[in-house]
């Protein structure tokens, strides 16, 4: 089995950015799903892929969200878009959880759970947590890029894109190398 690991903001729906630092929705109402995210999960499909959310949110960890308004988040993208599963981290960088991106524990649990070959699958996400996990876990990554100001990945992602739609296109044409 092979997975598109997918980060949640700034890959399926709009983040806020605030001082070049990105932030999720804060409710169901703010989720904007990107252009072109419909069609990209539908061709990763078509291709064979499982669709996997894998997101951090820490802000329920840090008191400013609910879990139960990430649920609901969650719950709506599941509902809307061709999704397979969404495994959440709600863990604080102090906290010292092994789910947390960088690390790979959420894509591994994945892979332990659905039998996914993590050689075979990639790891889709806009901050550099989202490439070094994808890496550590043995994906190939791709980094959608936004210009945040932010730090580089650890290792260099193996495709820079400006969108889901074309990220899945590339995926699709180089799935095999």
């Amino acid at each position: 089995m092979r997975a598109v690991f997918l980060d949640r903001d700034g890959v399926l729906n709009r983040s806020v950015v605030r001082g070049g630092k990105p932030y999720p929705p804060a409710s169901v109402s703010e989720v904007e799903i990107l252009p072109g995210v419909g069609e990209a999960l539908q061709k990763l499909k078509k291709a064979g892929f499982m669709t996997i959310v894998a997101t951090n949110q820490p802000d329920v960890a840090r008191g400013t969200q609910t879990r139960e308004a990430v649920e609901q988040i969650n719950d709506f993208l599941m509902a809307e878009l061709e999704l397979d599963e969404t495994m959440v981290c709600y863990h604080d960088n102090t906290d010292a959880c092994r789910c947390r991106k960088p690390l790979p524990g959420l894509l591994v649990a994945a892979a332990e759970k659905y039998g996914i070959d993590l050689s075979a699958s990639f790891m889709i996400g806009d901050r550099w947590r989202d490439i070094d996990a994808g890496s550590s876990a043995g994906c190939r990554t791709i980094l959608i890029e936004y210009g945040y100001a932010e730090r580089a990945p650890s290792i260099p992602p193996d495709l820079k894109a400006k969108s889901l739609l074309e990220a899945a296109k590339w995926i699709i044409n180089n799935q095999n190398l």
